[in-house]
């Protein structure tokens, strides 16, 4: 089970290097997608919004970076799909901008430091 669990560590930290999609089975993909997460409410927000969309398996946001792993099922969602669901939520997902509507309500932590 360690094995396991270290070889998806080294995916991860793989794919978080290269910025890519990797399939890891016929079912489960990785991403990584570059946010405007700022703070633990930031944090917080974002896991506990994609923890409950159909098919995301894992998720980690690391704040130095901005950088969110999610390890997901294809069949059930896709990249674009949790690239538009951090928009809404009121964060920039890649080149995907945050909804505006969203963004308004975050709290000032969690804007983008121009906008604070």
């Amino acid at each position: 089970m360690k094995a396991k669990s270290l070889l998806l560590v080294l995916l991860l930290i793989s794919l978080a290097y290269l910025g890519m999609t990797q399939k890891i089975n016929d079912k489960n993909t990785v991403v990584v997608i570059n946010t405007s997460a700022q703070c633990e409410m930031c944090k917080e927000r974002i896991v506990s919004e994609l923890s409950m969309r159909k098919g995301v398996k894992k998720i980690d946001l690391s704040l130095e970076t901005q950088e969110l792993t999610v390890i997901y099922n294809g069949v059930k969602t896709s990249e674009d799909e949790l690239r538009q669901a951090i928009s809404e939520i009121g964060y920039s997902a890649d080149d995907i901008e945050p909804s505006k509507d969203a963004y308004d309500n975050l709290p000032n932590c969690c804007k983008k430091p121009k906008d604070q």
